[in-house]
């Protein structure tokens, strides 16, 4: 059954999440693209993802960049559904190539040896889609420049 208004708080609610999910992916992307927070940069992280994972350079230099400049586009509601559609693609190849083989779950004792399950990951794809189903709503830049929201 489709709902003929929508919530009284959606704008709102995608408020949260973009700010959300894109403050996640500035700070993670900043690891990556400037080395950041502990981050090894981008010449590091893009190698890393080559001999680890057998992910090509001009793919990992796209993950890092999307990361970053998706986070920023996020917070700040511009290109908003490709931004977070580039995100969750993202963390979908992460999920196979890392996380599905250690399980769901976050590996909470830090057991070593032992990586991280797919459950944080499955959380941010689910935020990713919903960005990319409703849009940025209107309190964003794109809600302002068109009506893409």
């Amino acid at each position: 059954m489709k709902m003929k208004n929508l919530p009284e708080w959606k704008n709102e609610a995608l408020l949260v999440l973009r700010l959300a999910l894109g403050i996640i992916f500035v700070m993670h992307g900043s690891q990556k693209v400037l080395g950041l927070f502990g981050g090894h940069g981008l010449q590091a992280t893009v190698q890393m993802f080559q001999t680890h994972m057998g992910i090509p350079p001009v793919l990992g230099y796209t993950a890092a960049f999307t990361e970053f400049f998706g986070g920023i586009a996020l917070v700040l509601g511009l290109l908003t559904r490709l931004a977070a559609l580039g995100i969750g693609f993202t963390m979908a190849v992460a999920t196979v190539k890392v996380h599905l083989a250690n399980g769901f779950f976050l590996n909470f004792s830090c057991e070593a040896g032992k990586g991280h399950g797919f459950e944080y990951n499955l959380a941010l794809m689910a935020i990713a889609l919903a960005i990319v189903l409703s849009g940025a709503g209107e309190y964003s830049l794109d809600g302002k420049l068109c009506r893409c929201t």
